[in-house]
């Protein structure tokens, strides 16, 4: 009788290869089989996922370190939690009875009410802009795949993800660019693969996210016009240029309190005197101060400039422009959100120049004869050129901070911020300085300290004459720490002032102290004096 190993000592002779050229007794079994491929239709949303834990880190701990500001995380909060409480979007930092549609029109930010409304906080501001911001790589990354391959379309996703104008914006509170970034990688992409109605339907809402966006708008109907039907693309143009017209001459004033445009002095007339000639001037003025240069050249940077042989370029020129002709200064660097909406452009643009070397070659980057084609080649080189630009960049932006120990070390002075500000009430009126505003914006009626701006002005700085506080509580961090772009905390004011403010409040108009702790002050509106008595 045979034993059960005889058995399987006869089974594994029977299945063991043989040396002969005798076939088998018995086919051999398939051995197992190889790890399925990673599904491509997942890959973009992989990265998405990456993306978003990455942009979600670096903005939850600056909020949770009181890096964030009133200006301007406190504003979007304060005009999300009007929506997500069927209000108009009044937002008290920005001047009594100020509605925000006055000083940019972005109705779109209501989108995010709903999730205000389940999870009211500054986190679910910033949260959904780290998605939004992730999202975008999907387009991106799904055509690099299709016109690349799969190994460019991760070189691609990282030239996007790491990029300098993303992660500025992600550093920098919340904005309502962060709901046009997706949106403009969708229609670029779409251009690109010659889906004309669907770049046009991903484009049409950049109008209510900002009113510069219609530009934008009227720019992907420029590229219809060259390359795709003409009679889509004068339409697309023609509503574009309506939109933001109307936006800015009739919509924009007619919620301001001043009953005008409040950046319309931005682009004024400038230095020159008067308009003519501030458009006559216009070429140079875009090229001065070197910053302007500087910046124009880093927006590229990332596509190793290979997206300026791309015509999708030329979708970042609106935005360029009034950028470079502005009179903010703020606008001419690359720090801040601003140029955000310009890295799928860039993106999308180097896809589209490495997408034509295809035809001298199989130009796939990845195993087999194709990737030793010159094509491909020079594919290669260009995706590593970028990827090296793009690495060189990224410990001068603030997606480095996570490789900071600051960033993982939470302080006595965070500790003190939080144990003062919880003795303010919920529904309580206070005064904060600038970085303990969105501390408080979910449940106070917050306000600046001291009172900026005034009478629904910008940028004024009446430093003489700011009206006296009227909020029952007044909070005061002295040693604001420094957070990027800001070396200093103490915006708008100098710190100097700001302590005198502090002691006038209390001096004058009866404020007094409740704590102080590691520089932190909080004051409490006190019983009014007699007439005379504060001399």
């Amino acid at each position: 009788m045979r034993t059960f190993s005889d058995n399987t000592a006869a089974w594994r002779g029977m299945l063991r290869p043989r040396t002969s050229g005798s076939a088998p007794a018995v086919a051999p079994e398939p051995g197992p089989r190889p790890a399925a491929r990673f599904p491509a239709a997942l890959l973009p949303w992989a990265w998405a996922a990456g993306l978003f834990a990455l942009y979600a880190t670096v903005s939850v701990r600056r909020h949770l370190l009181i890096r964030t500001t009133g200006y301007d995380l406190g504003i979007f909060e304060q005009a999300v939690r009007a929506y997500a409480q069927l209000r108009p979007p009044v937002v008290p930092l920005r001047g009594e009875d100020f509605n925000l549609l006055g000083d940019h029109f972005h109705p779109a930010i209501a989108v995010l009410a709903p999730l205000y409304r389940i999870w009211p906080g500054p986190l679910t501001l910033l949260l959904a802009q780290a998605a939004l911001l992730a999202v975008a790589v999907v387009p991106l990354a799904g055509w690099a795949a299709e016109v690349l391959g799969r190994r460019a379309a991760h070189a691609v996703a990282l030239v996007y993800g790491l990029s300098w104008g993303i992660a500025s914006a992600v550093a920098f509170d919340f904005h309502e660019v962060a709901l046009a970034v997706p949106l403009v990688s969708a229609a670029v992409t779409a251009l690109g693969r010659r889906r004309w109605r669907a770049a046009v339907l991903w484009a049409a809402p950049l109008v209510l996210v900002k009113e510069d966006l219609g530009l934008t708008l009227a720019a992907v109907g420029a590229y219809l016009v060259w390359k795709g039907p003409r009679r889509l693309g004068l339409l697309t143009a023609a509503a574009g240029i309506a939109a933001s017209a109307v936006e800015i001459r009739l919509l924009l004033p007619a919620f301001n309190p001043a009953g005008g445009y409040a950046h319309g002095e931005n682009l004024g007339e400038g230095a020159h005197g008067s308009l003519l000639t501030t458009i006559a001037f216009a070429p140079l003025d875009a090229l001065r101060p070197d910053i302007k240069a500087m910046t124009l050249v880093l927006v590229f940077a990332p596509s190793a400039l290979l997206a300026l042989r791309s015509p999708l370029a030329l979708l970042a020129l609106p935005t360029l422009a009034w950028r470079m002709l502005s009179q903010n200064a703020f606008h001419w660097g690359t720090s801040f959100h601003y140029s955000a909406v310009l890295m799928p452009i860039v993106t999308a643009g180097l896809i589209d120049a490495l997408r034509h070397w295809r035809t001298t070659g199989p130009a796939t980057i990845g195993p087999g004869s194709g990737a030793r084609s010159p094509a491909a080649r020079h594919i290669r080189a260009s995706l590593v050129t970028a990827l090296a630009v793009t690495a060189v960049m990224l410990p001068s932006f603030p997606l480095a901070q996570l490789a900071q120990r600051a960033t993982w070390r939470t302080g006595e002075h965070v500790a003190a911020a939080r144990e003062v500000l919880a003795r303010i009430p919920d529904g309580a009126t206070v005064a904060a300085t600038n970085r303990l505003v969105p501390q408080l914006t979910s449940r106070t009626e917050v306000v600046l300290f001291p009172s900026f701006p005034v009478h629904a002005r910008l940028y004024e700085y009446a430093r003489d004459r700011l009206p006296r506080p009227t909020a029952e509580w007044i909070v005061h961090d002295r040693h604001a720490p420094p957070a990027w772009p800001y070396h200093a905390g103490h915006w708008p004011y100098p710190p100097e002032q700001q302590t005198a403010e502090l002691e006038r409040a209390q001096r004058v108009y009866g404020y007094r102290k409740v704590a102080e702790r590691d520089g932190i002050t909080l004051l409490r509106m006190g019983p009014p004096r007699p007439p005379g008595a504060h001399g």
